[in-house]
């Protein structure tokens, strides 16, 4: 009898023995990736963009995981702060021992972490902050970019924009990195195009706190032709109710970034703008065999429809498989080596991460808003590839101060 308690307390052990090293073996077999975005704040984005990066995160671990292992994502709120986005990176890091982080929103946010990854040497790929400074005057070797940057986009308006007679044009946008960055690269490429246009007004509203009326008020004094409008969110929705009321439209021809995203033109319902010149997303349009795929398997999932964010989400997930399949490897500079020059293959087709300026290719549809049964959305719009608008290696050495 002892000679058998003795085997089965043995036994015991070994079983449970087996299933630590079972347990350590799966956990070491998962790779961990830290994401951080805003989602306690401008949730039309940022939960569209989280339904994006799973329905990758799933079909990537469906098929298998990387090099035979699993993603696992860790994601965290960093509330629209750059301290708050920091300190749970630091956290990410140190305590939850992620080989790399991904995401944010805004630009400022952003720039926070560019310089979190450079201090740390820690990979990070930014998924959505705009701001130039990210991968030129502030880049560095561990931050990347999927996004098209201010200045891409801008420039994409601009080359539409100069085939038009407007002369005389004034900006309004937010007081902050992105919006500076956006009215700077629309008004060098703009008068590079057409060296006889001039700004005659400007405004800059606080980020949301924006005071359409008189911001009209002070816009419609200079008389211009044309507006460059960097307005998004409620201060969007705010600017073009104010304009309606006061009439201002209806003589002023409107060039404005972001405004074609489902995300801002949606909510606008019968108020949307029309016949603005627009940078956005008409996926209920978009005629390819990858988008196809890509919307039917986000309305499975999700019962409902894609947004800009929605194919960022998605987009970063997958060039962040790719790298790690590249690389074969969770060291941080061999998952930067891979980066650098990393092709994928997205919904709007394949994208490359520049290794000069860590910048992706991928582009924007640009297009006109109009109104179809009492909903904005995009006519006359077509795909910019992203590296037809990205400055050469010589602008981009003076840009970088690394």
């Amino acid at each position: 009898m002892k000679k058998i308690r003795l085997l089965t307390v043995l036994f015991s052990v070994i079983f449970i023995l087996g299933l630590l090293g079972t347990t350590g073996a799966l956990a070491a077999d998962t790779i961990k990736i830290g994401e951080i975005n805003t989602y306690s704040k401008l949730t039309n984005f940022t939960f569209p963009y989280r339904n994006g990066w799973q329905l990758a995160l799933e079909e990537i671990n469906a098929a298998g995981g990387v090099n035979g292992q699993a993603l696992e994502v860790i994601s965290r709120d960093d509330t629209g702060k750059p301290g708050t986005a920091v300190t749970v990176a630091e956290e990410l890091v140190t305590k939850d021992k992620v080989a790399l982080l991904m995401g944010s929103f805004f630009s400022h946010v952003g720039l926070a972490m560019t310089d979190f990854a450079k201090r740390n040497k820690v990979l990070y790929v930014a998924a959505e902050p705009l701001s130039d400074a990210l991968v030129w005057a502030k880049g560095n070797r561990y931050t990347f970019r999927l996004r098209p940057s201010t200045y891409m986009q801008a420039a994409m308006l601009a080359e539409q924009a100069a085939k038009k007679p407007a002369k005389k044009w004034a900006t309004i946008a937010p007081n902050y990195a992105y919006g500076k960055d956006a009215v700077k690269a629309f008004e060098k490429v703009l008068k590079k195009l057409r060296p006889d246009v001039e700004f005659v007004a400007e405004q800059w509203p606080a980020l949301f706190k924006i005071n359409a009326g008189s911001e009209i008020q002070a816009l419609s004094a200079a008389k211009p032709d044309a507006v460059f409008n960097v307005t998004f969110g409620g201060d969007l929705a705010k600017f073009v109710r104010e304009g309606k009321l006061r009439g201002f439209f209806k003589n002023t021809f409107v060039t404005s970034l972001l405004t074609g995203e489902p995300e801002y033109l949606d909510p606008l319902k019968g108020e949307a703008p029309e016949g603005w010149l627009v940078t956005g997303y008409p996926w209920y349009d978009i005629k390819t065999a990858a988008h196809d795929k890509f919307v039917k398997a986000y309305q499975k999932k999700y019962n409902d429809s894609p947004r800009t964010g929605s194919l960022v989400g998605y987009n970063v997930m997958m060039a962040v498989a790719a790298m790690l399949k590249k690389a074969g490897s969770t060291d941080t500079e061999k998952m930067v080596d891979a980066m650098e020059g990393l092709t994928f293959d997205s919904p709007v087709g394949p994208v490359t991460f520049r290794q000069i300026d860590h910048q992706s290719t991928m582009g924007a549809y640009v297009g006109y808003t109009a109104l179809k049964d009492g909903k904005g959305i995009m006519v006359n719009w077509q795909y910019d590839d992203g590296k037809g608008f990205l400055p050469g290696d010589e602008a981009v050495k003076q840009l970088r101060q690394e």
